[in-house]
């Protein structure tokens, strides 16, 4: 049994892309700052007949990060897909004119050394398993930069960037990179951005293996003039 690692567990689209792969016959790891949080989360799907374990981590803190996902490895087995999708914070989020250099330090470390370091701990076991996929999840920022929230369009342009380079890079190795970008909010209501839905998307993403960016749903027509 192989191992599906979402990085930034939440009761929303982690639990339902969580939900999605456990059914499919992978171990979860659960990875979040909150270890309560990841403790419901388990439980829920051990109700369900998927083995899943929560496990604490920072993505700010590169060890942190490093040391879960190898523990998540050697407790439910070897790393087959892994999911970057947290939640980024509120002040990462502020108008373009008002972001000083500093206010894009933990943007850009989260976005950027996050994946990195998620990356760079899963790909040796992906490597020996012979396969693996890579899913990164993004906000319509990331491809479409929006002045109200600087930090936030930046940090995902960069990570966009990575993950796009991975994608080519790995391509050989049977070893998959892929970004789903969400535009809009996720909802429960919403026909393309609740999380079954994007759920869905993503498991298609892992088993399709076609292609790096893919949209839960096209992207809105700019009010600003911007391409």
């Amino acid at each position: 049994m192989t191992t599906f690692a979402i990085v930034g567990a939440g009761p929303g689209l982690g639990l339902a892309a969580a939900r999605r792969f456990g059914n499919a016959g992978h171990s979860v790891a659960l990875l979040s700052r909150s270890a309560q949080h990841q403790h419901h989360l388990a439980a829920e799907l051990v109700r369900e007949h998927i083995n899943a374990r929560g496990f604490t981590a920072d993505v700010l803190d590169p060890a942190s990060l490093t040391a879960a996902l190898q523990e998540a490895a050697d407790m439910l087995g070897p790393m087959e897909i892994l999911q970057f999708s947290p939640v980024p914070r509120g002040d990462f989020m502020k108008p373009v004119l008002d972001t000083t250099a500093t206010d894009l330090d933990d943007p850009l470390a989260f976005s950027v050394k996050g994946p990195v370091t998620c990356v760079n701990t899963v790909l040796p076991g992906m490597r020996e398993l012979g396969r693996g996929t890579l899913l990164f999840v993004n906000g319509g920022s990331a491809v479409r930069p929006k002045a109200s929230v600087a930090g936030t369009s930046i940090a995902f342009a960069a990570e966009s960037a990575y993950a796009a380079m991975l994608h080519t890079a790995l391509a050989d190795e049977n070893i998959h990179a892929a970004q789903l970008i969400v535009p809009g909010a996720i909802s429960p209501d919403s026909e393309h951005s609740s999380p079954e839905a994007l759920a869905e998307l993503l498991y298609g993403l892992h088993t399709g293996r076609k292609g790096f960016r893919h949209y839960a749903e096209p992207m809105p027509e700019p009010q600003d003039g911007t391409p």
